[in-house]
């Protein structure tokens, strides 16, 4: 098997989610921002990860996880967002204040508690943003989404994905009673509430909501 380390975990983790829910592939200078790294360490890394047979990466070009390094990339998100859901459903704590706590317990946790923190959930399927947490054989359901920001206006549907990269967000969409499975239509200066209120959203917010489709 090949060597990881947590710096290879989180690399992985983060070429693996900028692809999720959108197609284009990471570029370094990308992930040199999302990972707060001068861009001359992500060089060297990404040829590292290059070198163990986890991405595919051409200089100046973008880096994407090939068949390797995506199994070796969902056992990471596995653990992150199981670990997210037990926080939320087991020790009390809210969905904006999950994240940078699942990052260090990620790397810590034995398999064998991970397994039966798995079980003691009831082997969820999204945690609590709604992002699918892959089984232990790597599948996972992925429903089909639109993006609040690029819907059109009176598209309705049930709340499936909240990004967590912004905590503020969260926690306004929490003010207002909005969270996964909420039913939303999309208004011109953002959305109608199930109870028909209107809601003006920043762009920032739009960009985070993701609907059936």
């Amino acid at each position: 098997m090949t060597a990881t380390t947590p710096a290879i975990e989180d690399y992985l983790k983060t070429i693996y989610a900028h692809t999720e829910w959108q197609p284009e592939p990471i570029t370094p200078s990308a992930l040199a921002g999302k990972l707060g790294i001068a861009p001359s360490s992500v060089t060297e890394m990404v040829k590292k990860l290059a070198a163990l047979g986890l991405v595919t990466h051409v200089p100046y070009g973008a880096v994407r996880l090939n068949e390797l390094g995506t199994t070796r990339a969902l056992g990471v998100v596995r653990r992150h967002r199981l670990i997210e859901t037990w926080l939320v459903n087991e020790m009390g704590y809210t969905w904006d204040a999950v994240h940078d706590e699942a990052e260090v317990l990620e790397h810590a946790l034995s398999d064998r508690l991970l397994t039966a923190i798995d079980a003691r959930l009831g082997h969820p399927r999204r945690d609590p943003h709604g992002d699918p947490i892959p089984a232990a054989d790597g599948s996972l359901l992925r429903p089909d989404t639109v993006l609040l920001a690029q819907a059109a206006p009176g598209h309705r549907g049930a709340v499936v994905r909240i990004s967590d990269r912004d905590p503020a967000v969260l926690r306004l969409l929490t003010e207002h009673g909005i969270g996964l499975d909420t039913v939303l239509e999309r208004a011109d200066a953002g959305v109608l509430l199930p109870d028909g209120r209107p809601l003006s959203l920043s762009a920032e917010a739009l960009g985070s909501i993701w609907v059936s489709a």
